[in-house]
């Protein structure tokens, strides 16, 4: 048995009469069979809508009884119920319904909305005890209680379910709703007493600043004054990281508008001051605009210098080994502070932060610290005293037995031949020399005496140069060079000639020039 396959096709051509797939849907919904509808039912008389409501009674008191929880079915029953005026038995379904789920919002909500639409006021007014008491937390059945006092023109009982709700400590909208109703009605020293309790619950700046709004508008200057300055003190009793940078600008601005610069400038530079940088930054920008504007020159500078030192004081708490910044720091303290006693304090913050190792690379930054804090004590305060006990501190602080830095030695040196202490300078250089012999000390040593014409000394220390170090061939040309500068050529000749027997010298190779 053979399978026969698709049928084949004779007239392949296409037809004479093309249909789309368009007037197909077309002709299939004009042919569609007309929907079933229910037919309207008359009622003809009193009986027949008896019957018929006792029919949709049952229908959903069966409904009810099949799933009991279903709260939008209970609502439903209770509407069918109001449209037959049938208000006791709306209650009662309202009522069992509360039974099953009595922390229901939008069920109480609907509840109250039909007894408002009814114009059952004591009856909506006992729905709104009810349903607050139970629920003092939901904002909604207050805020629908309150609008329904008002609206009906009862602004005592207004004010007393506001009272009642303030007992709860609601959310800042609820206190500024109250406040709102007393300003409406022109009750200013209830609004007054209000504000007080508010800032009490909610102590946020935003708030006060608030008060401090409504005082400017119904209060007298002095008023705004307390006000702002009781927020400032009460933020500061909580402590300074409660104090907002909008309070302050809040409070200069308006000082700003009555005319009142000094005191404006003063709040400005207390947050610059107290405020850390990340809080600050507004209050940074508005000071600037104040000052461009009513200011001068210095007071712009000073509020740039404001602001790099609470940048500055932020870098430096959070790496106070960070000796950049220091320097940073001390440059612009020393360019823009004219007390002595606050620079010579930030350099004594400086030089605390001693390097956590005994490895030289780690001190190399931190060095340069104490011989600036020499050199400002030296030629800034003309304190020497105080300079050259930044010297001897800092070589004190250096541990010498790991390593030492030739430059603090040498510019000790310097200092003391400059206070005419020569015996000290040279007494100095000895003890380098002496607890740490390293190639650069002896060179500034014989370059001090060759400034001073002591060759005696400079042979000295030559020797001992080259005891110390006698394989390094710019030690001994040097000391050759002497030799020959003096006019003692055939000293210098000697000289070289002992280089010359010492084994593995190398004069083409460079001396080390470590520090």
């Amino acid at each position: 048995m053979s399978d026969r396959g698709p049928p084949r096709v004779k007239n392949k051509a296409a037809a004479s009469l093309q249909i789309t797939a368009e007037q197909i849907l077309r002709e299939a919904y004009e042919q569609r069979e007309p929907s079933l509808q229910i037919p309207k039912q008359r009622i003809a008389d009193l009986e027949e809508l008896h019957e018929f409501q006792g029919r949709k009674r049952k229908e959903y008191e069966d409904a009810l009884r099949r799933n009991r929880l279903n709260i939008n079915q209970w609502i439903r029953y209770a509407q069918w119920e109001l449209e037959q005026k049938e208000f006791a038995r709306a209650r009662s379904i309202f009522e069992r319904a509360l039974e099953i789920e009595p922390t229901n919002v939008p069920l109480w909500l609907r509840y109250i909305e039909a007894e408002l639409k009814n114009r059952n006021i004591n009856h909506a007014r006992n729905l709104f005890d009810r349903a607050v008491t139970l629920l003092p937390r939901v904002d909604k059945l207050w805020y629908k209680y309150v609008s329904m006092e008002e609206t009906l023109t009862n602004v005592p009982g207004t004010r007393q379910v506001f009272e009642r709700w303030m007992e709860w400590e609601p959310e800042p909208q609820a206190w500024l709703s109250f406040i709102n109703l007393e300003k409406r009605y022109g009750e200013y020293e209830r609004a007054r007493a209000i504000f007080e309790k508010f800032t009490i619950v909610h102590p946020q700046s935003e708030n006060w600043i608030k008060w401090a709004r409504f005082e400017d508008e119904y209060g007298s200057p002095d008023n705004v004054r307390e006000v702002y300055s009781a927020a400032v003190e009460t933020l500061r009793t909580a402590g300074d990281e409660f104090v907002d940078e909008k309070l302050l600008g809040s409070w200069a601005k308006w000082e700003t508008r009555q005319k009142n610069f000094d005191k404006a400038r003063e709040l400005y530079k207390h947050g610059l001051d107290t405020l850390s940088r990340a809080k600050s930054t507004w209050l940074y920008n508005e000071y600037s605009a104040f000052e461009k504007r009513y200011g001068e020159r210095e007071g712009i500078e000073d509020v740039v210098f404001k602001k790099r030192r609470v940048q500055y004081e932020e870098e430096v708490r959070e790496n106070p080994r960070n000796y950049d910044t220091w320097f940073a720091y001390l440059s612009m303290a020393e360019e823009s502070s004219r007390n002595i006693e606050e620079v010579r304090d930030l350099y004594e913050r400086a030089i605390a932060n001693v390097p956590p190792t005994q490895e030289k690379q780690h001190w190399r930054r931190y060095i340069f610290l104490w011989i600036r804090y020499a050199i400002y004590e030296e030629l800034v305060t003309k304190d020497f005293g105080q300079a050259r006990d930044v010297y001897t501190a800092c070589l004190k602080l250096i541990p010498h037995k790991q390593f030492t830095f030739a430059k603090i030695w040498y510019m000790y040196a310097c200092f003391e031949i400059r206070r005419n202490n020569l015996n000290v300078a040279r007494k100095q250089l000895g003890m380098a020399i002496g607890m740490c012999p390293k190639p650069k000390l002896f060179k500034y040593y014989i370059e001090l005496e060759m400034k001073l014409r002591e060759f005696d000394r400079c042979r000295t220390l030559f020797e001992k140069y080259l005891e110390k170090f006698p394989r390094t061939p710019q030690a001994w040309l040097d000391y050759a060079e002497l030799e020959q500068m003096v006019g003692d050529e055939d000293r210098a000749r000697a000289i070289l000639e002992l280089a010359m027997s010492i084994p593995g010298l190398d004069f083409g190779m460079n001396e080390e020039n470590s520090d």
